[in-house]
């Protein structure tokens, strides 16, 4: 019998991912004045680990196996991670996803062998420069630089989570990658972050950052089981949109007229990615 997971279309997954990480995003920025972005993002991830562990309760058979690849996956997941939220500690946090999706979308134009693909991925990148409109923008040069860093790394994660999720069942990879970035993190949050780690406050938006984190990556890891690489790719086009929405929702970032015009081109790439891409693997 199929799980709930199984019967959702992948391309439903993706977005449902989208928005739960975006959402998670607003959140963690809203606390940055109590730990700051290296404390928050150690929040994240030690407190998406202890919520992995505690609601799926992983093996280690499969897992141990792999465990230089476990560990792979674990350190560029955490890198990409930290570098972003370094990054919309400095700017916009819109700005900051439209920067950071480069990495999936070269990956798409990379993995792309047909003609329709580009077109997806070409709609996809006008709507990104759109969304980021850096020259005379006065945005900060290191938070651009992290988010550049963001891209590499989060390109490097969906092959490593695709590679992942091939090799190890379930979500038991997943839980002991995030147990690997919480052994990385654990110095920098606590030397950054300090007592302010048992802030009330923080601790009960972390552990909402957390679950919406634990799911953004467990929906992922389901869906790249199903769908080609590039396919994924250009699905994670929806991610700036999500990100300005929840910007403007959670952070008061407000939208412009050429925000909304990039918004409808990024819609329509996912929209046709999602209906007229390779067919899903099953």
């Amino acid at each position: 019998m199929k799980s709930l997971a199984d019967r959702i279309p992948a391309p439903t997954l993706v977005i449902l991912a989208g928005v739960t990480v975006q959402l998670g995003s607003a959140l963690a920025k809203s606390v940055f004045e109590l730990a700051g972005p290296l404390g928050t993002v150690f929040l994240r991830v030690a407190l998406s680990a202890v919520l992995l562990f505690v609601l799926w309760r992983p093996g280690w058979q499969a897992t141990r196996k792999h465990w230089p690849l476990v560990m792979a996956y674990g350190g560029v997941l955490t890198l990409m991670n930290t570098s972003f939220y370094l990054a919309i500690d400095r700017i916009p946090l819109g700005v900051a996803v439209a920067i950071e999706f480069i990495g999936p979308l070269g990956l798409a134009v990379i993995k792309s062998r047909r003609w329709l693909d580009v077109v997806w991925v070409t709609l996809a990148a006008l709507g990104i420069i759109l969304l980021a409109p850096l020259q005379g923008s006065g945005l900060d040069p290191l938070g651009l630089g992290f988010a550049g860093l963001a891209a590499m790394a989060w390109a490097g994660y969906i092959l490593l989570a695709a590679a992942t999720g091939n090799v190890v069942a379930g979500i038991e990879g997943l839980a002991w990658a995030m147990v690997f970035g919480t052994c990385i993190l654990t110095p920098i949050g606590i030397s950054a972050a300090g007592t302010a780690l048992l802030d009330g406050r923080l601790l009960v938006t972390g552990l909402a950052v957390a679950a919406l984190s634990s799911a953004t990556y467990a929906l992922e890891l389901v869906a790249l089981r199903r769908i080609p690489v590039n396919v994924f790719g250009v699905l994670l086009s929806v991610e700036p949109m999500l990100a300005a929405a929840s910007g403007f929702l959670v952070l008061g970032e407000t939208l412009t007229v050429r925000s909304l015009i990039a918004i409808v081109l990024i819609s329509i790439a996912a929209a046709g990615s999602a209906r007229y891409g390779v067919p899903v693997k099953d």
